[in-house]
């Protein structure tokens, strides 16, 4: 077999797929495809798939679905009994899928909607409406709607038949006399209905009446017959009360000494049960107690076991990311290392050629700091020289003053230096916020104490100079009394007494 024989097949094969591809249909359930053209039969597809052949086949479709058909008489319509009537109804139709019911419906409704099919129903289903109505009564009419409906479908089947339609149900919606006469026989039965109920309820009244009559009559003879026996059945019941409390007494003696023995007897079996129970209880606790104990025991080993085991584990990882951070940083601490390395290198070469190139300037530089250093000392030599020159001689002549003066150069450093020492000894009253004075003692008040404080450390200080130096400034201020230069002949010279005194008060 060539190339060309091969490829003709394919060609072939994939028309025939390609024409049954194409003329691939499927029929939902309330449709219903009609495929003719090649046979004399048409195929009819109902919820199931088949083929059409393009070109040579068509397809047509009926509609299967429940059709919903409004039937008015559209105006007054006389009945049996010569009343007009208005009827609305409606009805349930569909195509019949019989084999000779569709083919029937094919030849009226293919390719027809809905709405076509319901208005080509609609005024065969008026007219046979319209024929039921004239013979049947409006009393009828409207006491058993639903034989007027049957009638009406039946009439109308004969005819749907004809048409390959059919009817499934027809209902009355609405029925209107002309003259309204329907709401007058409704009030009529009403009428009857309110006169019946009324002879009913007299009726039903005055056989109450005879019933609670004889009811009462009945009720009284019964009452004196009741009265009767019971006034006997007192005497009688008084009777056998006063034999029973006889024997109930006899009873009661006998029982209550039966009980006395019984209940110590019970007493007894309780005390011994009890004490049963209350051993049964001790031993159960204390079974209890050992199972707890048992039980805290596995649990706590347990704990423990699987504490260390978590515990294990984790100092295992632990271990073994700190090793891994260590090496890590171990690499790193090398790297930083090396390049640390090769950057000092890099950096004292650099600092060597620097300090070759810095060391010739500071030579230089130096060479000329040292003339300006050795210039400077000499200045600040012949000026120090000359400041020493100048402190020794003014020491010299102060000593040479000392010298001099003596007694009173001495008496003139002391005064003064008073005003600072009576400043240093009252600086701490100056930090005392509140003074709260309760007794002076024998002292006197408590505020001469406190204003002679200065006073008295000052002249303690000047007590303590007299003993070290010899010098005794209360004679000094003495000395320019008349007593010092009369009686006791004391001359102080190169110091003024007036304001050593003033210093001392």
């Amino acid at each position: 077999m060539d190339q060309i024989t091969i490829v003709l097949i394919v060609f072939a094969a994939l028309a025939v797929a390609g024409v049954i591809a194409s003329g691939y249909v499927k029929a939902p359930p309330d449709k219903a495809y009609i495929i003719s053209g090649l046979k004399k039969t048409p195929k009819i597809l109902i919820g199931r798939a088949g083929i059409k052949l393009p070109f040579f086949e068509r397809k047509d479709t009926l509609v299967l679905k429940q059709i919903s058909i409004d039937i008015k008489t559209n105006g007054y319509v006389p009945t049996q009994d010569f009343i007009g009537v208005d009827i609305d109804a409606v009805a349930k139709v569909r195509l019949k899928t019989d084999p000779e019911g569709i083919k029937i419906a094919m030849k009226n409704f293919l390719n027809l909607s809905e709405d076509r099919i319901a208005h080509a129903l609609t005024d065969s289903l008026q007219g046979n409406m319209r024929e039921i109505i004239g013979t049947v009564k409006l009393k009828e009419l409207n006491t058993d709607r639903k034989k007027f409906g049957d009638e009406v479908q039946a009439k109308a089947q004969f005819d749907m038949n004809a048409l390959g339609v059919e009817i499934i149900s027809c209902n009355i919606q609405k029925i209107e006399d002309e003259k309204g006469l329907i709401v007058a026989l409704g009030q009529d039965n009403m009428s009857q209905i309110q006169k019946d109920a009324s002879i009913a309820k007299a009726q039903a009244e005055r056989d109450v009446a005879i019933a609670e009559a004889e009811a009462k009559r009945m009720a009284n003879e019964a009452q004196v017959a009741a009265e009767t026996e019971i006034a006997s059945r007192r005497n009688e019941l008084r009777i056998r009360q006063a034999e029973l409390k006889r024997e109930s007494d006899v009873k009661q003696a006998e029982a209550d000494a039966a009980y006395e023995i019984q209940q110590q007897e019970q007493r007894k079996t309780i005390e011994v049960t009890t004490a049963n129970a209350n051993i049964a209880r001790q031993e159960r606790e204390i079974e209890l107690r050992r199972k707890d104990v048992e039980v805290t025991e596995q649990t706590l080993e347990a704990e423990i076991k699987k504490r260390a085991e978590a515990d294990k584990f984790a100092r295992q990882q632990k271990a073994e990311a700190e090793l891994f951070e260590r090496q890590r940083k171990a690499e790193a601490e090398k790297f930083e290392r090396e390049k640390a390395a090769e950057a000092k290198r890099i950096q004292a070469e650099a600092e060597l050629f620097a300090r070759k190139t810095q060391a010739e300037a500071e030579l230089f530089a130096r060479t000329q700091e040292a003339a300006g250093i050795r210039a400077v000392g000499e200045a600040e030599a012949k000026a120090i020289e000359a400041k020493g020159i100048a402190e020794a001689e003014a020491l010299e002549k102060k000593a040479e003053a000392m010298k001099k003066y003596g007694q009173a150069a001495m008496i003139e450093m002391i005064v003064n230096a008073l005003p600072e020492m009576a400043a240093a000894i009252a600086k701490p009253l100056e930090n005392i916020d509140k003074v709260t004075i309760i007794d002076g003692g024998s002292n006197g008040p408590g505020v001469d104490s406190v204003g002679g404080y200065v006073p008295s450390v000052l002249a303690r200080t000047i007590e303590t100079m007299k003993e070290v130096t010899g010098l005794d400034l209360v004679e000094v201020m003495k000395a320019e009394t008349y007593d010092a230069k009369v009686n006791r002949n004391i001359t102080v010279n190169g110091v003024d007494a007036d304001a050593v005194k003033k210093i001392i008060e």
